[in-house]
């Protein structure tokens, strides 16, 4: 009889373990989502923003003159 206490025991800690990590899995997981989040939302305005504009307008004009320079080679 005692083995079988002991057995369930064991079985009970591990699933005390188990418990503990998804419980910290979870914390982790929602710290990153909002760090993640947070740099998201500001990729995305300064993409919006007149700086993002200006950049892709710049990066718009530097592809026309490639394109318009190839073939001077």
């Amino acid at each position: 009889m005692k083995k079988a206490f002991r057995k369930g025991q064991t079985m009970v800690e591990y699933i005390i373990i188990v418990c503990l990590i998804a419980v910290a899995l979870i914390a982790v997981f929602t710290y990153l989502s909002r760090a993640v989040g947070k740099k998201t939302a500001g990729a995305a305005s300064a993409l919006s923003s007149e700086e993002g504009q200006k950049a892709k307008t710049a990066a718009e004009n530097i592809s026309e003159e490639t394109l318009k320079n190839l073939g001077e080679d």
